[in-house]
Order: C-alpha cells, then sequence, then structure tokens
C-alpha cells in the first residue's frame, strides 16, 4: 500500500492543482503499489514490446496466446524470442517488427546489457541503456521504470493514456509541467492518471 506520508504529498499538491484531480485521487485513497511481477528485465521487456500500440486487452491477448504457445513447444514464452520461432509469433499476433524487437531483446540480455545494475541507475541514464535495444523507445523504458523497477519519479510523457487523463481532470494542455509539481512522485501521480482514466470509463460503460 502507498505510504502515507507519499498519499499526503500527493493529495496537497493534488489540491493545489485542480479540484477534480484532488477529488478523483481523494476518492481512489492510497493505491497498492504491486511488487513486479516478472523475474528480469528481459521479460518485462518482451512484455511491453508486445504491449505497444495496442489497448490493455488486445496486448493481454496476444501475451496470452505467446503463452500458450509457447507452453504447447514446452518451452517458457522467451525462449521463443530466437531465429526459429518467427512463424509461432506471428501466428499468434506479434508483428514482424515486434519479432525482430524480441529477439534483439534476447540478444541483448545474452551480451550481459539488461543486468541487475540497471536498477541502480537514475532513470534517464537506465532509460538511455534501454533504448540501445532495437524495438525499445522511451514509452517501454518509462514502464519497465515504473512497474518493474518501482522508480517513483518517472511521468511518462509519451503515454496518450496518462496523458489524457491529467489533461481531462486538471483542464491543463501543459500535462509536463503539472506533473513536474509531484516529483518525486510523478510515477504515483501516472498510477493515479490510469486508474481515474479506468473509472471514467467503466462509469461511462455502465
Amino acid at each position: 500500500m502507498l505510504d502515507p506520508d507519499v498519499y499526503d504529498h500527493i493529495l496537497e499538491t493534488a489540491a493545489a492543482v485542480a479540484e477534480p484531480l484532488r477529488a478523483g485521487i481523494a476518492r481512489l485513497g492510497p493505491i497498492a503499489i504491486p511488487p513486479p511481477v516478472h523475474a528480469s528485465v528481459a521479460e518485462r521487456l518482451s512484455v511491453e514490446i508486445v504491449n505497444q500500440q495496442l489497448s490493455t486487452r488486445a496486448a493481454l491477448a496476444i501475451w496470452t496466446r505467446v503463452e500458450a504457445a509457447a507452453a504447447g513447444l514446452g518451452l517458457a514464452p522467451r525462449d521463443l524470442f530466437v531465429p526459429g520461432h518467427e512463424a509461432v509469433l506471428r501466428a499468434c499476433g506479434v508483428s514482424g517488427n515486434k519479432v525482430r524487437a524480441l529477439h534483439a531483446v534476447r540478444e541483448a540480455e545474452g551480451a550481459g546489457w539488461l543486468g541487475p545494475e540497471l536498477a541502480a541507475l537514475p532513470h534517464p541514464e537506465r532509460s538511455a541503456l534501454l533504448c540501445r535495444v532495437r524495438g525499445v523507445g522511451p514509452w517501454t523504458a518509462d514502464m519497465v521504470g515504473i512497474f518493474h523497477f518501482l522508480d517513483p519519479d518517472i511521468w511518462p510523457a509519451g503515454d496518450v493514456a496518462a496523458v489524457a487523463s491529467l489533461r481531462r481532470l486538471t483542464g491543463r494542455d501543459d500535462t509536463d509541467a503539472v506533473a513536474l509539481a509531484f516529483a518525486p512522485f510523478r510515477s504515483i501521480l501516472a498510477r493515479y492518471a490510469w486508474r481515474l482514466k479506468d473509472e471514467a470509463a467503466a462509469r461511462k460503460a455502465a
């Protein structure tokens, strides 16, 4: 669960920015920050590459097919990310460019670029290293930083959902500047922005 002092800071900052944002955060209360669900940076990168430019539902469906295909061959998903399994991945819905990016992640892991030492780096340095891998851009590096390394201070400026949510809740277009007010907890702001977007979508669908 989010540290009470961090929650108070987020709520107080939101109150100074826009009442709808403060009210939304107060309605959600302190949120849980789950631990990383993937064993390695390479595994998380692979998932995020599949997720790129897809809805959450579509990405989950493709990744589920990848897991099923790997299990059917007696393999882990990462074992498909090498030459020779391209047709299997394409049949799961993974594009050709993403297949090549998944190969690049495996190669980077084998070359020692994705070791545990990345955790100790500031996000800008870590992001620059990750972006050396084919198919990994700033958005993917931000997602890895937020969800795998649990870096508390990343605002994913390239994430359409987070930016749109913050814009809606504040009425401001300068979302980078708005997010800066929440430093050093911009990742927490992003988590709230995503959850409030999902909440708004659920109300609309009801």
